[in-house]
């Protein structure tokens, strides 16, 4: 068995893992990070970044099939989808090459294997086989396992026929028709990336609404797009079961009236939530404490053994890279002894890649109401952006709400063409405590997508020009 010794052991290297050794290495401490697969964990090699891929070339496609409006008559396309998948595998593990490089640049360890805590200062590292193989003393432990997606009782997944998101960037051709369980960001992006590419799509949500978590207006408008997209949309329906049967799915679902109903498809994407990767790692072994099935962290993410932290997915929502990420530099910062700021949740921004995008941050209408402040709400279309028009996309909206006393930003929620890209000024703004006064009494360039800010902040205090 080989014998390691080091500072900090950092068990999977995600987008929490990676960058919590590379920033722990950066600060004087002897890393080894343990990936039982490829350097970037699910979200650089299946979720994140390939997904980012296809949705790129969904949005191609769109083009294409308006192409005309552009002045170009574009005649016999043809599809390449193989190409389509390998190029979002080229890019995935292009980045996953990135992470290596990054590892041997700031003398990052790196040792294969499932890790298994076998006491509170050694990780055992095991082969597919079970066997360990290697031995690590450490100070400080790190879990970083992340999460998979989440089984239920009658959806019989097979990985063939009903699927998970890793084999829905697989596939080989263009299915015929697709029902996808779960309208989270990951149901309505590969609703959106399918559909573009002719499948008959049918997303079935539990909720009243897809992306339930985000502004219900959000939610309305994005319905009402993929809706004119042919999207077939059963929300407050639930899914009984879920199998295969020779060449088709079959899935039972009911209503909320207590009605049940069949519905066939080609194929079936599961994307019903996520669980824990908190299985065989030796958390058993410390008592170390599990709460609604992820592991329990205090505001530094340590978990109830002092030197033992937990980041990402993991240690529960938002389960989202760059809650990871930061989750990540702040426990190696933590251990390092700086005074660190620890991670204000409310200040994370969400974001949905299918189109039109979705981009929030803070609180929502209906939850700053509940919460008790008296609010001021301004909107702004992009139906009255210039530069939307200019590039085609005259469509959604930025909503904005403030704290009517102070002028404080509550929370912004964004549809429609780049507002992943724009909702960072909210969130530097929010940081910063800055008043929507200040924002919309800053200069934005004209034209530019991130006048809607500007327009909704001042539409708040009725001072908008342009609606």
């Amino acid at each position: 068995m080989n014998e390691h010794v080091c500072d900090v052991v950092v068990i999977g290297s995600g987008p929490g893992g990676y960058v919590s050794a590379i920033r722990a290495s950066q600060l004087g401490f002897k890393v080894i990070c343990v990936e039982k697969e490829n350097l970037g964990g699910i979200c650089l090699n299946w979720g994140c970044i390939p997904t980012k891929a296809l949705l790129k070339n969904a949005e191609y496609m769109h083009f294409l099939k308006k192409s005309t409006e552009f002045g170009f008559k574009l005649d016999n396309i043809e599809l390449d989808f193989p190409q389509i998948i390998k190029r979002s595998r080229d890019v995935a593990n292009r980045m996953s090459k990135g992470v290596a490089s990054l590892f041997k640049k700031y003398k990052v360890n790196e040792v294969r294997g499932f890790g298994f805590i076998q006491d509170k200062n050694t990780v055992l590292v095991k082969n597919d086989a079970g066997e360990a193989t290697d031995r690590i003393k450490t100070n400080y432990i790190v879990i970083a396992t992340g999460a998979r997606p989440r089984m239920f009782p009658g959806i019989n997944v097979d990985h063939k026929k009903i699927i998970t998101s890793k084999e829905a960037m697989l596939q080989t051709s263009v299915p015929k028709s697709m029902i996808i369980m779960g309208a989270g960001a990951i149901g309505v992006e590969f609703a959106y990336f399918y559909n573009s590419f002719g499948t008959s799509v049918t997303i079935v949500e539990m909720m009243d609404r897809i992306l339930p978590i985000e502004d219900e207006e959000i939610s309305k408008e994005l319905e009402r797009n993929f809706r004119k997209q042919k999207i077939n949309i059963l929300t407050s329906t639930k899914v009984v079961s879920a199998s295969a049967e020779n060449d088709k799915v079959k899935i039972e679902i009911e209503k909320k009236d207590g009605s049940k109903e069949s519905l066939e498809a080609e194929i079936a994407l599961n994307a019903i939530g996520i669980q824990a990767n908190i299985e065989n790692i030796g958390l058993e072994n410390l008592n170390i404490e599990i709460e609604k099935g992820f592991i329990k962290v205090d505001k530094f993410m340590r978990t109830n053994v002092d030197n033992i932290f937990a980041i990402g997915d993991v240690a529960g929502a938002p389960w989202l890279a760059h809650k990871a990420s930061a989750e990540g530099i702040l426990v190696a910062e933590f251990i390092a002894g700086h005074n660190v700021e620890t991670i204000d949740h409310d200040n994370i921004p969400s974001c949905t890649y299918c189109q039109p995008q979705v981009a929030s941050i803070g609180l929502t209408e209906s939850k700053a109401k509940e919460v008790g402040y008296e609010i001021k709400v301004g909107k702004f279309p992009f139906t009255a952006s210039g530069k939307a028009h200019g590039i085609g996309e005259a469509t959604g909206f930025v909503k904005i709400i403030f704290d009517a006393k102070y002028g404080e930003i509550l929370g912004a929620h964004m549809i429609g063409p780049d507002v992943t890209e724009l909702i960072a000024e909210i969130g530097v703004a929010r940081n910063l405590e800055a008043t929507g006064r200040s924002i919309f009494k800053t200069i934005h360039a004209h034209p530019t997508l991130s006048e809607a800010i500007m327009e909704a902040s001042a539409n708040a205090w009725g001072e908008s020009v342009n609606i």
